[in-house]
């Protein structure tokens, strides 16, 4: 953290001034843009993928594309047609970005077609977790708080999500509450199989084991409403001061259970050590709170109210659940402002690579706000 802040420092008494002197006074989204910029260093990310080989026409350039993405995160812009436009009119975030004028700015078809390198590749997600290890994996964190928000998609969904029941058929029709259980059953099922397996296998493994195609889901709401939604879902952790830890995206059917344990298997890798894992009654399972203990941490998870054996919280883990709310924030943050809302693209890693975007400007965001 101490290099963190001397990097701030620099930033503030010395970047700032000096692009304020070339292209005139910032404004507090500019500022955000150029010290997410000096902070990740994009051009260390521009593998050979995206860098031009020397073979054929020479390619744009990747790394003034990739800040553009960036600046779409943070100005929440709706479309990459309003990104361009806004490039080719307004010269300060055309220069912040790299671009001299406005004829350099690459035509829509090119930024899609590096779009999709970047989703490939992943690379908002390795450029988020380099933010990570280099800034905050040497602070103590106290507590991490996992939580899920529906994102919805603009594609047909799938039907492979779906298990198909697997029971002995008998004559006539069954009824609603014969097929209600038959369904139940099987569900549990699959939940408990995939609970149990996880946590003897490494990251990889338990990822790959997650569906991850857009489908249908339905959840209550605040207000004790059931609200459907086509698309995914987004599980996010995110530690003390409303940072984002670890990312990932699935289907939206996919129960919250099941991807607590990746999550917290993601928070080792980056964080290390950290004391609490906060989560809402839908993490209540015995291999999650076995799992969390494992790792030398201590499990705060709201008891299901489903559960004939619930026992709630001691006091002082009450007091301490309610920092629970940091990644309700975070979910609330990346849906007003940074994108989460404005879904134009179809797949699992695009959808994520769009995402991931908005989740690097609220880390940062987050950071620096820390040290004000």
């Amino acid at each position: 953290m101490e290099i963190f802040s001397k990097l701030y420092t620099t930033i503030q008494r010395t970047l700032f001034p000096m692009v304020e002197e070339e292209i005139g006074e910032l404004t507090t989204k500019q500022k955000l843009f150029v010290a997410i910029i000096e902070m990740i260093k994009p051009s260390r990310f521009i593998t050979a993928e995206l860098s031009w080989s020397g073979l054929g026409r020479p390619m744009k350039e990747r790394e003034y594309v990739l800040r553009s993405f960036i600046l779409k995160a943070i100005y929440n812009f709706p479309t990459t047609k309003a990104l361009i436009e806004n490039l080719k009119t307004n010269p300060v975030l055309r220069r912040l970005c790299g671009w001299e004028y406005g004829t350099q700015v690459p035509s829509e078809a090119t930024f899609s077609r590096i779009f999709k390198v970047l989703a490939e590749t992943q690379l908002p997600n390795e450029i988020h977790q380099a933010m990570i290890k280099e800034h905050h994996k040497t602070k103590l964190v106290g507590h991490n708080s996992s939580d899920s928000t529906a994102i919805n998609g603009r594609e047909k969904s799938c039907r492979k999500n779906t298990p198909k029941v697997k029971v002995k058929k008998k004559r006539g029709r069954k009824s609603k509450s014969e097929l209600a259980a038959i369904n139940e059953l099987e569900q549990n099922e699959i939940k408990t199989r995939r609970l149990e397996l996880q946590g003897s296998r490494p990251l990889n493994d338990n990822l790959a084991d997650l569906p991850v195609d857009c489908d249908w889901s339905a959840k209550r709401n605040s207000q004790g409403k059931q609200e459907s939604w086509k698309g995914y879902k987004l599980h996010v952790s995110t530690a003390d001061g409303g940072i984002p830890v670890a990312a990932i995206l699935t289907s939206a059917s996919v129960h919250d259970s099941q991807v607590a344990i990746p999550l917290m298997q993601m928070n080792e890798e980056r964080l290390g050590f950290y004391c609490y894992d906060l989560m809402d009654s839908a993490y209540d399972a015995k291999e999650i709170h076995e799992f969390s203990r494992n790792m030398g941490r201590v499990p705060i998870i709201d008891p299901n109210k489903r559960r004939g054996d619930e026992v709630p919280l001691e006091p002082a883990k009450k007091k301490r659940y309610n920092e629970r709310s940091t990644a309700e924030r975070t979910n609330s943050d990346l849906k007003d402002n940074h994108g989460g809302c404005n879904i134009r693209v179809k797949g699992n890693n695009k959808v994520f690579c769009h995402l991931m975007f908005g989740v690097i400007v609220i880390t940062a965001k987050q950071m620096f706000n820390m040290l004000l």
